[in-house]
């Protein structure tokens, strides 16, 4: 017998009283333990906060946003953290960068550009079954520099090229043909998103949070510097990793030329590009060379931004209703500020250094290569138990990049690279990462075959990242 209204909605909020519960007992038992050495009481008590809002965060027994604000509340009802500084984060560059890039990310899907860069690539590379896989990553990887939610580009511009296709050649989850293209195309387009969403500081949302962590600790992440030493490891992993997929689930299918027919059919019936997606390529182009040379011409990167979206709105391809409407700058925006907030407290207040001062002992005696080896594998393969990169990247990456920069790692290379590798954790398993849901909702893969897949390409991305982007990064003078 199907549940009443009423019912649903008890049994919901039981579903949400033993993680909202937990989350209140961690802070309790946090709070009232006494400070170890080297922390004063209010510190201990921001760690105790901090801690119960990343468990928040995790569990969700409510939405990520109100959970941080919640947060918020508690430091200034504790007077653990004054008013005026538990709003900071709101007023903070960086925040304001990615909520805008959400506005113009917003502009590509309305405008259908990304829908054509889509097509074009489709149509180019499209011959073959592997061929295709490599023009849905080059879609995301173009997308990705303003589109900062990965989940935005996997679901909602690559994945309904990909559906449609593997559709038009007979692979569906729901009657066991997925093995023709389904699940090959599925496993290398999320794990293609994965190394794109590292290469650049707008690609994914907890990147530009990371620059800021990293800010904290006298480490100054630039647009045009993050792409630059992603660049060469990078774009090595997106033409390796879709190989190694190919090779360990190959596609029934191999030809797929009606695939570029399709494309060309869907690009003619688009027409010739309209007069608002030409103003948004010219955004998008002006916002890339803006990003890229802004050091010389001193402006920043959220100045950048507003300008792009500035065009945007005069020109009339947003509209202010679109601004409104987009909910996820908005929920960001809140998320945001409160944990960007949380970790320059946590950094004034003695918790980041202490933990350092801590943890530093563990792999002191060794050379820094070597304890930077074993951080940047424990912060990946810790991965497991996160459902968010936000969440793992709020939990550990400042006292990941505190202990590395104590054991002898240059800075920048330490904090870069935690950075990249908040991303590449991503590929490990089904709830790890937004588009991961959305790609294995499909049911075109199992949970093992994701789950081994995941494994085995993060072994390849280490070996690549911190094999030859090391060599890469020698050549930056990184280290």
């Amino acid at each position: 017998m199907p549940l009443t209204e009423s019912e649903e909605k008890a049994r919901w909020q039981g579903a949400k009283l033993v993680p909202a519960l937990a989350v209140i007992a961690i802070a309790l038992v946090l709070w009232f333990i006494p400070p170890p050495g080297g922390l004063q009481p209010q510190a201990w008590h921001l760690f105790a906060i901090f801690v119960a809002t990343i468990v928040g965060v995790i569990v969700k027994p409510l939405p990520m946003g109100a959970v941080t604000t919640l947060g918020i509340v508690a430091l200034v009802l504790t007077n653990t953290v004054p008013l005026n500084r538990a709003l900071v984060g709101f007023s903070n560059n960086t925040i304001w960068l990615i909520v805008i890039a959400f506005f113009i990310s917003r502009g590509f899907i309305k405008t259908g550009l990304g829908e054509r860069i889509a097509n074009l690539f489709v149509a180019a590379l499209g011959k073959r079954t592997l061929g295709l896989s490599y023009g849905l990553i080059a879609t995301d990887l173009v997308l990705a520099p303003a589109i900062p939610s990965n989940t935005a580009r996997a679901g909602g511009v690559v994945f309904p090229t990909l559906k449609s296709i593997a559709h038009a050649f007979g692979s569906k989850a729901e009657d066991g043909t997925g093995d023709r293209c389904g699940k090959f195309l599925t496993l290398s387009s999320f794990q293609g998103n994965v190394i794109t969403s590292g290469m650049f500081l707008t690609a994914m949302a907890a990147n530009p949070l990371i620059a800021e962590l990293a800010g904290k600790q006298g480490v100054k992440i630039t647009w045009a510097g993050w792409a630059a030493a992603a660049a060469v490891p990078g774009l090595i992993s997106l033409l390796v990793v879709p190989l190694f997929v190919y090779w360990m689930y190959p596609p029934e299918i191999k030809r797929t030329e009606n695939a570029t027919t399709m494309a060309r059919e869907k690009l003619a019936a688009m027409g010739p590009m309209s007069r608002h997606e030409w103003v948004m390529l010219g955004v998008f182009v002006l916002l890339l060379v803006l990003w890229i040379f802004g050091t010389q011409i001193k402006l920043d990167a959220t100045t950048a931004a507003f300008v792009g979206l500035s065009v945007l709105l005069v020109t009339g391809v947003l509209i202010w209703e679109d601004i409104l409407a987009e909910r996820g700058a908005w929920d960001t925006l809140f998320w945001f500020a409160a944990l960007v907030m949380m970790a320059g407290e946590l950094n004034s207040q003695g918790v980041i250094p202490w933990f350092s001062k801590s943890v530093g002992g563990m792999v002191s005696g060794v050379g820094w290569v070597t304890a930077f080896i074993i951080l940047v594998l424990c912060y990946l393969y810790s991965h497991y138990l996160f459902a968010s990169q936000t969440a793992h990247v709020s939990a550990m990456y400042a006292a990941f990049l505190s202990v590395a920069i104590a054991a002898g790692t240059p800075p920048m290379l330490a904090a870069l690279v935690l950075g990249f590798f908040s991303n590449i954790f991503s590929s490990l398993t089904h709830y790890g990462t937004g588009p991961a849901p959305i790609l294995f909702g499909s049911g075109y893969v199992p949970m093992g075959t994701w789950w081994k897949c995941g494994a085995m390409v993060s072994v390849i991305n280490v070996v690549i990242w911190l094999g030859l982007g090391g060599l890469w990064w020698k050549l930056l003078g990184l280290w």
